[in-house]
């Protein structure tokens, strides 16, 4: 039996439809549908629709804002922060990428960083916003309320995985780079807990600070491992501090504050390469490192060298056009949601 299939459409008409019955404004409900729906496509199915449902109970807890708008607490042009207030993080976050990009076409280079946000889901998913315009970008996030990875050499969860994306322009697909300061996610250990599944490898660590491959042992008050692990970590570690510094600490607002509820930081970068080197300078350099990586000899089991977000963008090519295969579990959780808000569940291709 073939997985069921979904056109892109209608799982953004019926995520659109949840959000905007659970009373999000017309403009978050879109956004919040339009990202979560991009990282199903790009295959990040933990941070796609499988959130859809938390976020569904975060509006009904009354812990992500429902309508308004951000408050500016600093706008120098090139720099711009902003008090979330909670609202969706896909929302502000894509409203970031966008503003960054404009003032980015003005000044060379924006930093927009937005304290007091509800999560963003997947960073890679708002890369294309910047690089569809010829624009680098990166994107930085990190979770105040959270606290699931331990400093290297440490047993106790201080951050967590702090996710930092990158979006580079090239001749042909840009570079798309998603990555965190820890080895593996708070989402997926939790999916395979439900699936009574362990980690191929040791990519945890148990109270007591031994490296483990079971999921449970963060209910027990583990941690996930930093990048690098038990014998790199320190790697990890390093870009967690530089994630926490540039979000937290540059917006002001962080764990020092003891935020309850779901909360995030985040920073958005954009760079106009016209006003450095040169558009065709910077897409010559870009294009010299796609050919080369693609042309370096692959080691024993690999077809071919691969850059970061060709497999994610190959996945989205082949969703919009035969279908959305959902993780198995994602529609199911979404069904008593629907049903409580009386919104007409999607029909598989």
């Amino acid at each position: 039996m073939t997985d069921p299939r979904f056109s892109r459409d209608s799982l953004l008409s019926f995520a659109h439809s949840l959000f905007l019955s659970a009373g999000l404004e017309k403009d978050k409900a879109s956004a919040v549908a339009t990202y979560l729906v991009e990282a199903d496509l790009m295959g990040h199915s933990t941070h796609g629709l499988a959130l859809a449902g938390w976020y569904l109970q975060s509006i009904a807890d009354g812990v992500m804002t429902k309508v308004g708008s951000y408050e500016t607490i600093s706008d120098r042009g090139p720099s711009v922060c902003w008090n979330g207030n909670r609202l969706p993080g896909a929302w502000l976050t894509s409203e970031a990428v966008k503003l960054a990009a404009d003032r980015a076409g003005e000044f060379g280079t924006a930093t927009v960083v937005i304290g007091n946000s509800h999560h963003i889901g997947a960073l890679a998913a708002y890369l294309s916003i910047a690089t569809d315009k010829g624009l680098l970008v990166s994107i930085a996030s990190s979770s105040p309320s959270g606290a699931q990875v331990a400093p290297f050499g440490g047993t106790k969860g201080v951050y967590t995985p702090d996710p930092v994306a990158h979006g580079i322009p090239t001749l042909a697909d840009p570079i798309l780079i998603d990555i965190s300061a820890s080895i593996t996610t708070v989402n997926m250990a939790q999916r395979l807990i439900r699936e009574g599944r362990q980690y191929e490898a040791d990519w945890l660590m148990d109270v007591e600070g031994n490296p483990s491959r079971d999921p449970k042992v963060l209910e027990a008050g583990g941690t996930l491992l930093p990048t690098g692990g038990i014998d790199h970590g320190q790697k990890g570690y390093g870009m967690a501090l530089i994630a926490e510094a540039i979000t937290q600490g540059l917006a002001g607002y962080g764990r020092a504050d003891a935020p309850k509820g779901t909360n995030a930081a985040v920073t958005v970068q954009v760079w106009d390469p016209e006003a450095f080197g040169g558009k065709d300078a910077f897409l010559r350099q870009t294009g010299w490192l796609v050919d080369t990586c693609h042309a370096n000899p692959p080691r024993p089991g690999v077809k071919k060298v691969r850059l970061p977000g060709e497999a994610a963008m190959s996945r989205k090519r082949i969703a919009v056009e035969t279908g959305v295969v959902l993780y198995a579990s994602i529609m199911d959780s979404l069904l008593p949601h629907a049903e409580r808000l009386g919104v007409d569940v999607p029909k598989p291709l």
